[in-house]
C-alpha cells in the first residue's frame, strides 16, 4: 500500500500561539472539570442517585458532542477567528449558573451551557494548533491537548480545597479563570485573523488527497471510533466515579479521594504530551495500537488492588491510555486531508459523547450492582485495541 504524501510547512512552530492555545485549553477544561469534581457535594446536597449524576454528565457531553462536528464543518468553509471568545462566554455563563443552581433542572441547564462552550472551543482551537504547528502536527496536537488534560487534573484539586470547604457558591470565584481565558483567546483570535489573511494573499502548498478508497477510509474511521469508544468509556469510569470507588472501597474522605483523582488526571496529561511527538517519530498507527491494547493488563489488575497499587495502576493506565488520543486525531485528519475542522469536531465531539453515554450507563450499572462492578466490567474494554492492527499506514517516520 503506498504511503500518503505528508506536506510539511516550511514555517517554524509558532510557539507563543501554541502555548497560548494550550493555556486556554487548560483554563477551559479546568472550568469544565469542576462539574464532575463536585459530584459528591451535589449528590449529598441535592439527594441525587448515581443515575442522575450520570444523566448530568450526559447532558454536558451531548451538548458538546452534537454541536462540535457541525461547528467544525462550518468553520472549514468559513473560519471564525473570534468564535473562541464567544465559546468561552458560554462557559462563563454556565459556570455562574452552576454556582447558583438550586434545583436539578438548573444543574442540567448549567451543564448544557458549559457543554456548548466546549463545542465551540475544541474544533477551532484544534485548527489554530495545526496552523501554529510548522508541520509538526503530532507535537502541536499533544501540546494543545495536554493543556486540557492539565486543566482537567487541576479542577478536582481546586474543588477539593476551594469548593468543598466553601460550598457551591464558591464556584463563581472561578469566573476569573474564564475572563482570563477570554483575554488570551482574543489575542489568539487576532493572530488567527492575520494568519488567515496571509494564507489567502499568497499561494501555498496544500495537502494531497487521500490515497485510499472511500471504503478503506470509512472502515478505518469506524475502527478509530471503536477505539475512542473503548478509551472514553473507561476514562469516564474514573472521571465520574473514581472518588466514589475510593470512598466505598477504602473509606477515604472526599478531599483525599479527589487528590487521587487529580493524580489520575495528571497522568492523562503526561500521556497526552508523550503521545503526539511519539506518533510523529514512530508512526501514529503503532502508538494507537499499543496505547489502547497495552493498557489491558493494568485495567484487569485494578479491581483487585489495594489502595497503594490502585494509585500506581491508575497512573500507569492514565499515561498509557492518554497517549493514543493525539495520534488518533492527527491520523484521522491525515486520512481525510483538508477537513481539519470537521474531523477534529467529529472526534472531539464523539469523545465527549462517549464519555457522557459512558457516565450515564456506568451510573445505572453502579445503582443496580455496585461501584466496584463498574471497574470489573470496564477492565475488558481496552481489548478493542486489537482492531488497530487493521489500520493502514499513512505516514512516514520522522527523523
Amino acid at each position: 500500500m503506498p504511503l500518503a504524501t505528508r506536506v510539511v510547512s516550511p514555517e517554524r512552530v509558532a510557539v507563543p500561539i501554541l502555548a497560548a492555545i494550550s493555556v486556554s485549553h487548560l483554563l477551559n477544561d479546568l472550568i469544565q472539570s469542576l462539574l464532575p469534581a463536585i459530584y459528591p457535594i451535589l449528590k449529598r446536597d441535592f439527594h441525587l442517585d448515581f443515575g442522575q449524576i450520570g444523566f448530568l454528565t450526559l447532558t454536558f457531553q451531548l451538548t458538546a458532542s452534537l454541536l462540535q462536528p457541525m461547528i467544525g464543518t462550518f468553520t472549514d468553509r468559513k473560519p471564525q477567528p473570534f468564535s473562541l471568545v464567544a465559546g468561552m462566554g458560554f462557559t462563563l455563563v454556565g459556570l455562574l449558573t452552576l454556582s447558583q443552581a438550586s434545583s436539578y433542572p438548573v444543574l442540567l441547564l448549567a451543564a448544557a451551557l458549559i457543554g456548548m462552550g466546549s463545542s465551540v472551543f475544541h474544533p477551532e482551537s484544534s485548527r489554530v494548533a495545526r496552523l501554529a504547528s510548522g508541520g509538526r502536527h503530532g507535537l502541536a496536537q499533544s501540546v494543545f491537548q495536554v493543556g486540557g488534560n492539565a486543566g482537567s487534573a487541576l479542577g478536582p484539586l481546586l474543588a477539593a480545597f476551594i469548593v468543598v470547604p466553601f460550598g457551591q457558591p464558591s464556584i463563581a470565584w472561578f469566573s476569573a479563570v474564564a475572563l482570563l481565558a477570554i483575554l488570551i483567546l482574543f489575542a489568539v483570535g487576532r493572530w488567527y485573523q492575520a494568519k488567515l489573511a496571509d494564507l489567502r494573499a499568497k499561494p501555498r502548498t496544500v495537502e494531497t488527497g487521500s490515497l485510499f478508497s472511500k471504503r478503506r477510509i470509512v472502515i478505518s474511521l469506524a475502527i478509530l471510533v471503536l477505539l475512542i469508544f473503548s478509551k472514553d468509556f473507561y476514562v469516564a469510569s474514573f472521571t465520574n466515579y473514581f472518588t466514589f470507588y475510593l470512598i466505598s472501597k477504602f473509606q477515604l474522605p472526599v478531599q483525599d479521594a479527589q487528590v487521587h483523582l487529580f493524580i489520575f488526571l495528571g497522568s492523562l496529561a503526561v500521556g497526552t504530551l508523550l503521545g503526539g511527538p511519539l506518533g510523529d517519530r514512530v508512526g501514529r498507527r503503532y502508538v494507537i495500537w499499543f496505547s489502547i491494547l497495552g493498557v489491558l493488563p493494568f485495567t484487569l489488575m485494578l479491581p483487585f488492588a489495594d489502595l497503594f497499587w490502585t494509585t500506581v495502576l491508575s497512573m500507569i493506565i492514565g499515561v498509557v491510555l492518554a497517549s493514543a488520543f493525539s495520534s488518533i486525531v492527527v491520523y484521522a485528519i491525515e486520512l481525510v486531508p483538508g477537513r481539519v475542522g470537521m474531523i477534529s469536531g467529529f472526534f472531539f465531539g464523539f469523545s465527549f459523547g462517549m464519555a457522557g453515554i459512558g457516565a450515564a450507563a456506568l451510573g445505572h450499572l453502579a445503582d443496580v450492582t455496585s461501584i466496584g462492578t463498574v471497574y470489573t466490567v470496564c477492565s475488558f474494554l481496552p481489548a478493542l485495541g486489537l482492531l488497530a492492527y487493521f489500520l493502514p499506514k499513512i505516514e512516514r517516520k520522522h527523523a
